[in-house]
C-alpha cells in the first residue's frame, strides 16, 4: 500500500511545481528526503523514568523505535556529567516519513491550541523546514491518562529544494497549513 501523501505528491505536486518553477526535468523538482523527530528531556538527569516515557511516547508516534541522545559534554551548573542520557529522536525516511507527515498534518497540527498556521519563517536558507511542538499530547496515539509527564519535541523537515522559495511551494502543496 502507497501512502496517500506519496501518491498525492507524484500526481498532484511533482506537475504543479514543475509548472511554478519551470523545470524541464522531474529530478529537478524538490522531495522530501527524511524527517527527524528530537524529543530533549532536562528532567532526565534527575529521574530516568520521564525519559523512558518518552521513548515510549515518540515509538508509539512514529512506529520506530527511537536513539537514545547523550550528552556531548559535561556542564556542571545544570549537573550534567558527559554521556548521560538527555534525550531521543527518531529519523523517519519512505513510507513511514510520508504516513507520519500526513497524520501530522491532517490530525496532529489541527489539535494544538489556539491554532492559526504555522510559521513561514522557520525555513534554514536551504529549503528545510524546523518545527517546535510545545506538548505530545496532540497526537492521538499517546494516550492522556498514561503520560507520565508533558514535553514538546522538535520536528525537521529535510528537503532536496535548493531554496527556501522551492521548500515552502513543496511544502504548501503537501498540504502545511502556513499562516499569512
Amino acid at each position: 500500500m502507497v501512502p496517500r501523501l506519496k501518491e498525492r505528491y507524484f500526481k498532484e505536486v511533482v506537475p504543479a511545481l514543475m509548472k511554478r518553477f519551470s523545470y524541464k526535468n522531474i529530478m529537478q523538482v524538490p522531495r522530501l528526503k527524511y524527517i527527524v523527530i528530537n524529543v530533549g528531556m532536562g528532567e532526565a538527569i534527575q529521574d530516568i523514568k520521564y525519559l523512558d516515557a518518552a521513548v515510549k511516547e515518540l515509538a508509539a508516534i512514529t512506529g520506530q523505535a527511537p536513539v537514545i541522545t547523550r550528552a556531548k559534554k559535561s556542564i556542571a551548573t545544570f549537573k550534567l556529567r558527559k554521556g548521560m542520557p538527555i534525550g531521543c529522536k527518531v529519523t523517519l525516511r519512505g513510507d513511514r516519513m510520508y504516513e507520519f507527515l500526513d497524520r501530522f498534518i491532517s490530525i496532529a497540527l489541527p489539535r494544538k491550541r489556539d491554532f492559526k498556521g504555522v510559521s513561514p519563517r522557520s525555513f534554514d536558507g536551504r529549503g528545510n523546514y524546523a518545527i517546535g511542538i510545545g506538548e505530545q499530547i496532540i497526537f492521538p496515539e499517546v494516550n492522556y491518562d498514561k503520560v507520565v509527564s508533558i514535553h514538546g519535541m522538535d520536528i525537521i523537515i529535510v528537503t532536496t529544494a535548493k531554496t527556501d522559495k522551492e521548500g515552502k511551494a513543496l511544502l504548501e502543496e503537501l498540504g502545511m497549513p502556513f499562516r499569512n
